[in-house]
């Protein structure tokens, strides 16, 4: 049985402005600053580079703000941004 063709318009995503960006990457970085305090790693869904682009912003903001090294790392499906590890 074949399905019936779709007339739904595919979804599209509209890319972030400049303020618009700034604006997500502050108030995101209060969640992840909250996040990595009481579970030490944050996890996101950042299937788009530019997903991936502003959490890494993201990630820079709270390392500044918390003094502390943070990595970030993302698979194309998430991004998972942590304290970094100290190398002995």
């Amino acid at each position: 049985m074949s399905r019936p063709f779709s007339t739904e318009p595919a979804v599209r995503k509209t890319p972030l402005d400049a303020d618009e960006r700034a604006r997500a990457e502050a108030n995101f970085a209060d969640l992840v600053v909250a996040e990595l305090g009481a579970k030490g790693s944050f996890r996101v869904s950042a299937d788009t580079p530019e997903m991936v682009e502003l959490f890494q912003g993201v990630a820079r903001t709270v390392g500044e703000r918390l003094g502390r090294p943070v990595v970030s790392y993302a698979n194309g499906r998430y991004l998972v941004i942590a304290f970094d590890q100290p190398r002995s």
